[in-house]
């Protein structure tokens, strides 16, 4: 694919960079970023040589949501909003793990890499629910965020009204879905919707050390277990389901080449040396998703 509002690329140490590119935009989320980023992140999750990815913004934003002419769009036509943002012919990154997680957004739950949202200026609107959706946060201090649709007559949007009360609770989550506020990312680490808060001087060195560790320093096939895992009990009550499913789980672990070397390091006091994952592994993969079908949703 052509790419032409995003960019990406991978380093020798596994590690993914995705940009949201339109830097003349404030890196504004139109149809051709959406299609141009499911691709990107289709393409990478089925590269074995890729073990994370680290999402961010060109220049000095990360995306300040929907751009301003396709806003306009909308309320000058009678056009179904749902219909004018139809994917389904786009990539569709993440299918096969949970039928809750194929659609916008949410299909990140779906990738078997871990997705760093490296949040390095202002960050609003749908950018505010794909940030959500990833599975780390990180902010450079002094950034802005907002979900900014109760100040433009809409209702919480891309799940934001589900994910965030289980970010960071009820409390705030009403909060900055209510008044749409601009909230900075000093106070967003204080909520607990950051995992870490930097200066923004040395912010993507230090989104990288986290990331490069992530992909040196862990097994890939454990770390896709756990993010299946963690997502697919997110959708059940059933505490007795998580650990019984984990100790099947760690049978099939323990018999792997992965925990073999993890305890050799281990014992020899040495980084370890995982091999790549098996992409489309089946105890990371259907296995989990056929549990999470047949349970039953909160």
């Amino acid at each position: 694919m052509e790419l032409k509002v995003t960019k990406y690329q991978i380093d020798d140490d596994g590690v993914a960079t995705v940009w949201f590119h339109r830097p003349g935009r404030g890196n504004s989320w139109t149809n051709l970023m959406n299609s141009e980023y499911r691709w990107i992140m289709d393409t990478l999750d089925k590269d074995p040589k890729v073990r994370v990815v680290v999402l961010t913004g060109t220049g000095n934003q990360f995306c300040v949501g929907a751009d301003t002419k396709a806003l306009n769009f909308y309320t000058k036509t009678d056009e179904n909003y749902a219909d004018t943002v139809d994917a389904s012919e786009a990539a569709q990154p993440g299918t096969g793990v949970n039928p809750e997680f194929e659609t916008d957004v949410i299909w990140h739950w779906g990738l078997r890499l871990p997705v760093i949202a490296a949040i390095n200026g202002a960050c609003a609107g749908i950018a505010a629910a794909i940030a959500s959706f990833c599975d780390l946060r990180y902010a450079a201090e002094g950034i802005k965020f907002t979900t900014s649709t109760p100040r433009l007559g809409l209702p919480a949007e891309y799940g934001l009204s589900w994910i965030l009360p289980r970010i960071v609770g009820t409390t705030h989550a009403a909060d900055i879905l209510f008044t749409g506020r601009i909230v900075y990312s000093e106070e967003l680490q204080h909520m607990g919707f950051l995992n870490g808060l930097f200066p923004r001087e040395t912010f993507m060195d230090e989104v990288y050390k986290v990331a490069r560790m992530i992909a040196s320093q862990v097994s890939p096939a454990s770390v896709t277990s756990a993010k299946r895992q963690m997502y697919g009990e997110l959708l059940h009550l059933h505490p007795r389901q998580a650990i019984d499913g984990s100790k099947e789980i760690i049978g099939h672990f323990m018999r792997q080449p992965d925990f073999q070397e993890g305890i050799a390091a281990y014992n020899e006091r040495r980084v370890p040396k995982f091999g790549d994952p098996v992409i489309g592994d089946s105890i990371t993969g259907e296995r989990q998703a056929t549990e999470d079908r047949s349970a039953t949703p909160v």
